[in-house]
This record gives structure tokens, C-alpha cells and sequence, in this order.
């Protein structure tokens, strides 16, 4: 059953760039989809256009049966309640600690008032520290975020993205300022744990191996433009090369 459905998406900054064009897929639930593509190819953009934090020129996004597109200030609110988000600079508060900033990912439960109070449930403090748990930080609970490496900071970042109790969680280039091996704690903890709470995954990625090794699908863009729509076996070299252009030949020579 699709929980994700997008039809003619396009965007625009100005009248003249058109930044996507035409884009039409759809996400299952459960599935953990990457979509690639060079720099500039509009990927950023389209994940902030599922959940409304960039308007779109036309077309249509439908989350959960829910047409997110003309939804009011106050359903939309609590439709993203339903949609995680998982920054590349990691988009916490440095100043405090790992488990505020993950109590964080509650506020959209919360009167105005109870967010000021920082008024979180014991409930919800268990699922913090369970969530830091399964991602190997609970003993940094209490650090300020600032004190942490990159790696441990995006983690932060994704135990904040699932105490929402998301049904699909949005991950803007989560590893792109990470070194190799945090690279890959941070995409298998992604994987995993999404698996597990049963969690739909839409990652953009710019490392092709990294989406063939850990993608139930890949969606490829190039210029705004869906050019590939398949499984990491059907990812051959020639269509690897459409999707990147002559900056696929530089990215294999590094």
C-alpha cells in the first residue's frame, strides 16, 4: 500500500528555473528508498516538498491518504507529527544536552505552553533513552550536544526524528559531512531501525554504493528529472552514467 504518493511535482524559485520538473512516483510503507543524484539535482528540494517546508509550484504530494498540498497551518502541523526529519548539519540545539534535544522531536505534540515548560512524560523519557540506546549514545545522555563528534551529533539527530513515532522519516544527505566509518554506523543504525519500528525511509544520497548496499529502491534525478526508478540490481552502469553525467567519471577517479 503506498503511504507516499507523488504526481507532476514540480518547483520553481523564480519563473525561469524550474528546479524539478514533472516528478511522479510513490513510496510504500516500510520501504526504504534512496534517491541519488549530482549536485544541483534538485534532491534536497523534493524531500523538503513532501513535508510542506518548501511550497510547490504544482502538482500534488499525498502522505497517508491525506493531500499534504491544501491542508491548513494547523493539520499540517499535525501531519508532520508523522514525518521525521534527519538534517545533514544535524539541526540541534548545541548549547543543550542529547536528551532535550531528543524531547525535542515531542514538540509537536505539545501546546505552546508545555514546549516552554519543557513539560515531556515519563513515557516519553523512556523512549528517549531506549531510542539512545539502540543507537549506542545513552551513555552520552547528559552531554551538552556541542561536546559530541559529527557522527554521535546525526544519531542525536535521528533519536530526535523517531521519538515523533513517525510513519516515514525524511533524511536529507545524513552522512555527506560524515567520515567513512560514521558513514556507515550512521547508515546501518538507519536501516536497521527503521526496519524494525516498521518505519518508511526516504534518504537522499550523493555515493551510489552506499544506496546499492542499503536501498530496497533507488530513484535517480539528474536536472530536476526522475531518470531511474528501480532495484539496486537494476542500477547498471550505463544508467548509473545518466544519472551522473560526466560527474560520475570524476567521482570514480577520486
Amino acid at each position: 500500500m503506498a503511504l507516499l504518493q507523488i504526481a507532476r511535482l514540480s518547483k520553481s524559485y523564480d519563473n525561469e528555473t524550474k528546479v524539478l520538473k514533472d516528478i511522479s512516483f510513490t513510496v510504500k510503507a516500510g520501504e526504504f528508498v534512496s534517491i541519488i543524484g549530482p549536485s544541483g539535482a534538485g534532491k534536497s528540494t523534493l524531500l523538503r516538498c513532501v513535508n510542506q517546508m518548501v511550497p510547490i509550484s504544482s502538482g500534488e504530494v499525498i502522505f497517508d491518504n491525506a493531500p499534504v498540498t491544501q491542508l491548513n497551518k494547523r493539520a499540517l502541523r499535525q501531519l508532520r507529527t508523522n514525518i521525521g526529519m534527519v538534517f545533514q548539519h544535524y539541526n540541534l540545539v548545541p548549547r543543550l544536552t542529547v536528551i532535550e534535544n531528543v524531547l525535542h522531536g515531542r514538540l509537536g505534540y505539545k501546546t505552546t505552553l508545555q514546549g516552554i515548560m519543557s513539560r515531556f512524560t515519563e513515557k516519553e523519557k523512556e523512549q528517549a533513552f531506549y531510542l539512545l540506546r539502540k543507537l549506542g549514545i545513552e551513555e552520552h545522555a547528559y552531554k551538552r550536544c556541542d561536546q559530541l563528534s559529527g557522527g554521535q551529533q546525526q544519531r542525536v539527530g535521528i533519536a530526535r526524528a523517531l521519538i515523533q513515532g513517525p510513519k516515514l522519516v525524511l533524511c536529507d544527505e545524513p552522512i555527506a559531512s560524515l567520515d567513512p566509518n560514521s558513514s556507515k554506523i550512521i547508515m546501518d543504525h538507519l536501516k536497521s531501525i527503521t526496519s524494525e519500528l516498521g518505519i518508511t525511509c526516504l534518504v537522499n544520497l550523493h555515493q551510489v554504493e552506499v544506496a546499492q548496499q542499503y536501498s530496497d529502491r533507488i530513484i535517480g534525478l539528474n536536472q530536476g528529472e526522475v531518470v531511474f526508478d528501480g532495484t539496486n540490481y537494476q542500477l547498471t552502469e550505463e544508467k548509473t552514467n545518466r544519472i551522473y553525467g560526466t560527474e560520475m567519471r570524476e567521482l570514480i577517479t577520486v
